[in-house]
């Protein structure tokens, strides 16, 4: 769950490096012409009165981690709604880590080859808008606002029919559901990329008919929910499979392939999994090399071979999603059986973005942020941060929310984090301060942490300590909790250093 290097926040100049050496003296090579990554699309400076009104209704309906078990709540709202979602293909993506990333990557590859596109995501970084987003932007607030309001009188409608049965009303991410399908029918779009919102089987999102299905690696996350075993978690997973579609997986632990082999089977689907061999379809990352911006990946798909295609994120998990959003579209445009336009391929993986993943968003010192918050990402970030912003020195800022494994994460990040400032993220979900820091002092000794329950003075005190460090390449990483790094992606946007 991580992507992001350590380079001038406007990326300015960056034509202008040539090649650099790493600190192991290997020729990092710069990507092609745009080698610098492309400027994140986030609505920073705040969404108007309008969109805080919808916002507030959104999130009085009951939480996104209390997810109800249920698609005959969502399947009522859009069938009085008039079935928008039948009115375009939809690639709908799940998986523990890498969704997102791999969305993004799978929703640019798309519209590069001149459809436009409906992306959902969860959760979002600063404005609630970054979740629906239309030919790669977020959807305008005045969109956002007249298509809750078109929609309200279903959604109220559809909430007394199930407070009548005894049931609980939409919940906030059965209601977002709603309002994205609706407005990518409105846009309208050619294609969706969806983002499952938890687990598959009975997530909102799986009222879509999807012509291709794809899994991310799968691990264990939200096991109050999805079930405290690797097997379990890919069996609710692999529900998202639908008749006759088209799976595309990464490579996966051998109980959850297996899930996802004998739901392709039920559902005569055909399965593409990253390593296949044998009788499987298969594809994989050939090769792939740290470049100025990103990355040069060379990736062997279901149909074709590209060659060095420059990727603007960061990580070696990141080649490995590069991979399954590419075999993911030569699903979805020729069933896996016609190579795509390497030309294409190329503009749409440069333009691709994806906030809050491994992206450097200040400088002097460099602060990096990361979505990692669970054990599997924090091994991906401790494996990709060496590689993208080689350092000496890192001081972690690290908040996690109550139900993540909290001594996993800090156990993955231990060899890479050299003082950890341990703080909370925003809400009422977020692991106490102190509680935190008695798992992070009882895994790498009280000389190395500091306890700030203050986001914004854990922040500060990180850049001190990183100033004061004896290495003059010290960085501040912060992650553990996606709302806590768009909160700190905020603050540093507000203080005029963010990208």
């Amino acid at each position: 769950m991580s992507d992001s290097e350590q380079y001038d926040d406007d990326h300015d100049g960056i034509e202008d490096l040539g090649p650099l050496d790493d600190t192991a003296g290997v020729r990092i090579p710069v990507g092609p012409s745009g080698d610098q990554a492309p400027t994140e699309a986030l609505p920073y400076g705040g969404d108007d009165d309008e969109v805080r009104r919808v916002e507030a209704a959104l999130y009085a309906r009951i939480g996104e981690q209390a997810p109800e078990r249920r698609l005959t709540a969502t399947r009522r709202a859009v069938e009085l709604l008039g079935d928008p979602h039948l009115a375009y293909p939809v690639i709908h993506v799940t998986g523990t880590n890498g969704k997102t990333s791999t969305a993004r990557m799978t929703e640019s590859i798309v519209r590069a080859h001149g459809l436009r596109t409906g992306l959902m995501t969860s959760p979002h970084l600063v404005s609630i808008r970054e979740r629906i987003v239309i030919d790669g932007e977020p959807i305008a607030a005045d969109r956002f606002v007249e298509n809750w309001d078109d929609i309200t009188p279903i959604l109220e409608m559809t909430d007394r029919e199930l407070t009548e049965k005894g049931e609980q009303p939409l919940t906030f991410f059965e209601a977002l559901t709603v309002l994205a399908l609706a407005c990518f029918a409105e846009a309208p779009v050619d294609v969706a990329v969806i983002e499952v919102g938890m687990g598959g089987e009975w997530d909102s999102t799986n009222v879509v008919q999807s012509q291709v299905a794809v899994f991310t690696p799968i691990a264990i996350d939200h096991a109050k929910q999805l079930g405290s075993t690797v097997a379990e978690i890919a069996r609710t997973k692999s529900g998202v499979i639908k008749p006759s579609s088209s799976v595309v997986s990464s490579a996966q632990t051998a109980e959850a392939l297996a899930e996802l082999e004998r739901a392709a089977e039920l559902t005569e689907s055909t399965l593409a999994v990253e390593g296949g061999a044998g009788s499987q379809r298969g594809f994989s990352v050939v090769s792939d090399t740290p470049a100025v911006g990103g990355q040069l990946v060379t990736v062997q798909g279901i149909a074709g071979r590209y060659d060095d295609l420059f990727v603007p994120l960061f990580g070696q998990h990141q080649a490995h999603n590069a991979a399954v959003a590419i075999a993911a579209v030569e699903s979805f445009l020729g069933r896996g059986t016609q190579a795509l336009d390497e030309d294409v391929l190329s503009e749409g993986l440069a333009a691709a973005t994806s906030p809050g993943r491994l992206q450097p968003i200040a400088q002097e010192p460099t602060v990096v942020v990361d979505a990692a918050h669970n054990p599997h990402g924090a091994r991906a970030l401790a494996e990709a941060l060496p590689v993208a912003f080689p350092s000496e020195h890192v001081v972690g800022v690290v908040g996690i929310l109550g139900d993540k494994d909290a001594r996993g994460f800090v156990r993955a990040l231990k060899d890479t984090v050299q003082t950890f400032v341990v703080t909370q993220p925003p809400g009422d979900r977020a692991l106490d301060a102190d509680a935190f820091a008695r798992i992070v002092v009882a895994e790498v000794g009280e000389d190395r942490v500091v306890v700030e329950p203050s986001l914004e003075q854990a922040l500060q005190e990180a850049r001190d300590l990183a100033d004061e460090a004896d290495a003059e390449d010290a960085l501040v990483l912060v992650a553990g909790s996606i709302v806590m790094v768009g909160k700190v992606m905020d603050l540093v946007h507000a203080e005029g250093g963010a990208a």
